[in-house]
């Protein structure tokens, strides 16, 4: 005799696997139906009981949306495989969906190299044209104005970077932390002798009225020729420094970064095998090494504040030249081509490419239309499998539905049991109530006993 559930009525047939419990529709949306009559409680996502307030119910639902929002990966992208299965042309896209995760890792990868290379410094080296001109103004004795009256020349100190590439050119002076022209003592005495153009940078601060230049002009007195000297000190970024003798001849580097210096000296400690085997951390100098740092051992770790005193300014860029005040030589000009290093055009490429968020939102508009299409898709499914089990069998899948809905509608108003067949004596007279009501007395039974044991355990003591 087939044994049936409680509640279960007499024909019926659970949906077969994969069927959908209710019509398409709003009920599949996330609106269950109620039983009509009853008010739609406001329902705490969490749990299928009535929420304390309108208010916090709205709130939850903003939250879930935002959480799902971020949440979304590659996995919601995915077509099931029931669909793939009814149409056979959906595996390209599956093999579309493949090639972009190939795609995006990477993409990911290079911008990962990307932002590690942006921290190294990306340099070239390029010519800078200086160009070292002077014009002579004779005097004139009927002028009115005392600067007429005087001899005097102009020094012109001009520069252009060759082949400038950027968008943007680099002004001459930007190149430069400062500028020193040192005329003849003899002419000029001790004390007007030095003209000092540029300041070093610790003195002055660029303001955002501060416009660099292309090039300096020098004006004084004299009518005869002049022999000065030009200092310029490059602006090195990141700064360079001069070694001392004794490490520039041990590493064959004159003027180099300190990070360049330092892995130099450890590139000097591994082939010459100065680390200790025993304690990693120390160094056993060599000759050479305990000339320069004054002691038989160190630590590697030492060496970055000991280089501080073996460290020196760079030397400076010295042109010799004649500022003539004949006529003939008006019009030559000296041209003098120096190394100086600028920013690799790569580098703010790649700063833009990842600072770039146009191709980003795009992709993401892209992908929240896949999501969408993908629901639709999942959506139209559910309906088919509802049309083609209501096609088979009407009835059966009608009352299998309403089961579905009788259980929802339980849960939702916590309602235990089923009342309608409760209150009929032929639901007390099932094979399972004899059960059912030993093991309520035998519970009862072992309750009453646990009492009488702990009353008599107080009792005694």
């Amino acid at each position: 005799m087939e044994r049936k559930r409680p509640g279960m009525p007499s024909g019926a047939r659970m949906p077969h696997q994969g069927a959908p419990m209710g019509p398409p529709g709003p009920p599949y949306s996330g609106s269950p139906t109620v039983r009509p009559g009853l008010p739609t409680p406001v329902m705490e996502p969490s749990r299928k009981r009535p929420a304390p307030s309108q208010q916090n119910q709205q709130q939850q639902n903003v939250q879930n949306r935002a959480r799902n929002a971020k949440r979304r990966k590659m996995a919601d992208k995915i077509l099931p495989q029931r669909i793939r299965e009814l149409v056979p042309e959906s595996q390209a896209y599956m093999d579309l969906l493949a090639f972009e995760r190939k795609l995006d890792q990477t993409i990911m990868r290079k911008r990962v190299d990307i932002q590690e290379a942006l921290k190294r410094p990306m340099k070239q080296k390029r010519k800078l044209r200086l160009y070292i001109s002077n014009t002579f103004n004779p005097a004139k004795p009927d002028a009115d104005d005392s600067d007429g009256s005087i001899a005097s020349w102009e020094l012109r100190v001009e520069g252009k970077l060759l082949d400038d590439p950027g968008k943007l050119k680099r002004k001459f002076s930007s190149f430069f932390k400062s500028l020193v022209i040192e005329l003849d003592k003899d002419l000029y005495g001790p004390d007007n002798h030095l003209v000092e153009l540029l300041t070093s940078k610790a003195k002055w601060h660029r303001t955002p009225t501060t416009q660099e230049t292309d090039g300096f002009q020098v004006k004084r007195p004299g009518d005869v020729s002049v022999r000065c000297t030009l200092l310029l000190m490059l602006d090195y970024q990141p700064p360079q420094f001069k070694l001392d003798p004794r490490l520039a001849r041990l590493l064959g580097i004159h003027t180099q970064t300190r990070s360049c210096i330092i892995q130099a000296l450890w590139q000097y400690v591994k082939t010459n095998k100065l680390q200790d085997s025993h304690d990693k951390e120390y160094i056993n100098c060599d000759k050479y090494f305990q000339q320069i740092f004054d002691c038989p051992r160190l630590k590697f770790s030492e060496i970055p504040q000991r280089l501080t005193n073996l460290l020196l300014p760079p030397d400076p860029i010295v042109i010799n030249h004649v500022i003539s005040v004949d006529p003939n030589d008006q019009k030559k000009t000296a041209c003098y081509d120096i190394d100086v290093e600028v920013e690799d055009p790569l580098k703010s490429q790649m700063s833009s490419f990842l600072l770039s968020t146009a191709n980003q939102q795009e992709i993401a508009s892209l992908d929240n239309k896949i999501h969408e299409t993908i629901e639709s898709i999942n959506q139209l499914k559910i309906q088919r499998d509802f049309m083609l089990s209501f096609s088979r069998d009407p009835k059966g899948y009608i009352q299998d539905w309403l089961k579905s809905q009788s259980r929802d509608l339980k849960m939702m108003t916590d309602v235990v049991g089923n009342p309608e067949e409760e209150r009929r004596a032929a639901f007390y007279h099932e094979p399972w109530s004899q059960e059912a009501v030993s093991r309520y007395f035998y519970c009862k039974i072992q309750q009453r006993r646990q009492e009488l044991e702990q009353a008599l355990a107080v009792r005694n003591t």
